[in-house]
């Protein structure tokens, strides 16, 4: 036993339900060890219980009986699961579990949802419901589950039984905890709790619950695992943070030498721009290859490789996670191409590609309706001012943007510009995808590389 502040004792004790596992128990009083943010508290290597970055307990060894946990491994493993994989992340799931009539599998189910779950109030001090909600889950290789707080209403404690071969941080999937700044949004990893067979994971619901399961690196190990929720009264959730958007400035004053200069000929001619309008109505999106003159694009794609370029991860982890470059010490080039695309003679060039009115003067080809998306570098039209806002960002293994629109509020419409670099001999399964959802759709109306 170890004793820290607050004058805590445990008690432990093993019990068996017909037809259940015989699981060690420790009876704490956890509403008052997660007071103390600081408090850390282990049980012979069994139990491990903290506050930081939120309250969390691990109880290893949580099954005594080797033989069900194996016998509970083969029946999950028979089951059927789907491919669950969108923005967020990535994996094969099963379906609920709360009618499956497999022995084991009742019988882990019949104890989480009926006597743990009342030695659970005791410790929490908090009425949880009989709800069962509870599922298996597999991550193989490349698989991930990215950050994200667990909050639905009547979610209050998370819970994952894992049951995985012999397991190593550099397998991948680790349980990273994340801390919160003063907006309550997630900053930095400070807790990776890496997969132990038959090893229970608890966490509170929280508005600071951010975690995620790493990507899984090993191509012959399976992260299998038992996961749910028991549901009660949700935490009181501040107010929604709301981050403030790029800088958006009007256009410069530049005019056609600058487009002649840096844009490849070919997208200068009026009637090839009146065909590029045509093919954007028709779809909303254009890709236009060989943009930039050769010259200017090799310019650019070496300065980009230079080191005294200063990159900065850009967050919060449950919406972005980038390098973001300092526009402070950018090569003269690369300071070249921000002015380009800055420049009025380039907003009246985009406003003949697309039919938007991003220059009082340009090709209208027909009325092309109003939409609203955002990301990279972007030109929004504010109280009938086009303005853009932009970074030169780097992506890297490990890099994303979950699914938003924010960039585009408070704006009639907007419209992007993705301008990529250093990506010569680019292959799909390299990921670097931009997806367009449509609005209140699950479906992707774009999907480009």
């Amino acid at each position: 036993i170890t004793k820290k502040r607050g004058g805590l004792w445990d008690v432990t004790y093993g019990f068996k339900i017909p037809g259940c596992p015989t699981v060690r128990m420790i009876l704490y009083k956890l509403h008052v060890i997660f007071e103390n943010e600081m408090l850390l508290i282990s049980f012979t290597g069994d139990l491990e219980l903290d506050c930081h970055p939120f309250p969390h307990c691990i109880i290893r060894n949580f099954i005594e009986e080797e033989d069900f946990v194996d016998n509970l491994q083969k029946e999950l493993l028979e089951l059927n699961f789907n491919q669950k994989s969108n923005d967020l992340y990535k994996f094969k799931q099963s379906d609920d579990l709360k009618k499956r009539d497999e022995p084991h599998i009742q019988g882990i189910r019949s104890m989480l949802f009926q006597k743990f779950r009342p030695w659970l109030e005791g410790m929490l001090g908090v009425e949880l419901e009989s709800t069962v909600d509870i599922s298996c889950a597999k991550y193989e290789y490349t698989d991930v589950l990215l950050c994200h707080d667990d909050e639905l209403e009547g979610r209050r404690v998370a819970f994952i039984l894992y049951l995985v071969p012999h397991w190593e941080g550099s397998d991948g999937g680790t349980l990273d905890l994340y801390e919160t700044n003063s907006d309550f949004q997630p900053k930095d990893i400070v807790k990776s709790i890496v997969p132990t067979r038959n090893t229970l994971v608890l966490f509170e619901v929280s508005p600071v619950s951010f975690h995620q399961v790493s990507e899984v690196f090993s191509k012959d190990k399976c992260r299998l695992s038992l996961g749910g929720w028991f549901h009660g009264l949700s935490l009181e959730r501040p107010p929604r943070h709301i981050e403030p958007s790029l800088p958006r400035n009007p256009h410069f004053p530049r005019d056609e030498t600058l487009l002649m200069e840096w844009i490849n000929p070919a997208y200068l001619d009026i009637s090839y721009q009146e065909k590029i309008q045509g093919d954007f109505e028709d779809s909303s999106e254009i890709q236009l290859k060989d943009f930039l003159q050769e010259e200017k694009f090799k310019e650019v794609n070496e300065a980009l490789k230079l080191s005294h370029i200063q990159w900065t991860k850009k967050g919060p982890a449950n919406k972005r996670c980038y390098d973001v470059a300092s526009l402070a010490n950018l090569p003269e080039c690369v300071h070249g191409c921000f002015e380009l695309l800055h420049s009025e003679a380039f907003f009246l060039l985009l406003s003949n590609f697309t039919g938007l009115r991003l220059y009082c003067f340009f090709i209208q080809h027909s009325h092309l309706p109003f939409f609203d998306v955002g990301l990279d570098w972007s030109v929004f039209v504010e109280a009938n001012t086009p303005k853009c806002s932009g970074e030169l960002r780097r992506w890297r293994h490990g890099s994303y943007t979950l699914l938003h629109d924010g960039d585009a509020a408070q704006a009639e419409y907007a419209l992007d510009l993705i301008l990529p670099f250093q990506c010569a001999d680019w292959d799909t399964e390299f990921g670097g995808f931009t997806c367009y959802v449509a609005n209140e759709e699950d479906e992707e109306v774009s999907n480009n590389i």
